[in-house]
């Protein structure tokens, strides 16, 4: 098994921002299982993401609702490749209080390091990763959701990275 570490990334309120998003964003929209959703994306994130794996020797992972579906709608406008995706459960929160895919991550991580993008992770899924006997070293960005990932997060993300051993 692979020990790069892995770039975990979800899509709502972290690639496609909740609030007004800049000029920089293009909206898009995608026909998912019957319904039209509304996306705004910016072309960049596809390169500065790719940047920080290739820099890192990081994997890219969707850990998206979107699922598979990130590949067909997100990745191609973004510039991204088809990605490994993690299969989540049902969006129920957690016994514990912790995201409903915190525990799919857990598993999916196998020990391996990673760096987790997403607009909902708090303090009840840092415990909950810390407790679980298959989780390595990880670091948990929280993005804004209304203004989406930004440069900064790829930063802190960046320097957590060449920090492993």
């Amino acid at each position: 098994m692979s020990e790069r570490p892995l770039l975990l990334v979800d899509v709502d309120g972290v690639l496609n921002p909740l609030g007004r998003p800049s000029p920089e964003f293009r909206r898009y929209q995608c026909h998912v299982e019957g319904e039209t959703y509304t996306v705004y994306l910016n072309s960049k994130h596809g390169t500065r993401l790719l940047a920080l794996a290739v820099e890192t020797g990081a994997e890219l992972v969707w850990a998206t609702t979107w699922e598979h579906w990130a590949n067909d709608w997100i990745a191609p406008r973004i510039g991204l490749p088809a990605l490994p995706v993690i299969k989540l459960p049902p969006n129920v929160r957690g016994e514990f209080g912790e995201l409903f895919k915190t525990p799919a991550i857990a598993e999916y991580v196998a020990g391996r390091p990673f760096v987790w993008f997403d607009d909902q992770v708090w303090a009840a899924d840092e415990d909950y990763l810390r407790a679980h006997p298959s989780v390595g070293d990880f670091l948990l960005v929280q993005v804004e959701p209304g203004a989406g990932l930004t440069a900064t997060d790829l930063d802190y993300a960046r320097n957590w990275l060449r920090d492993l051993p």
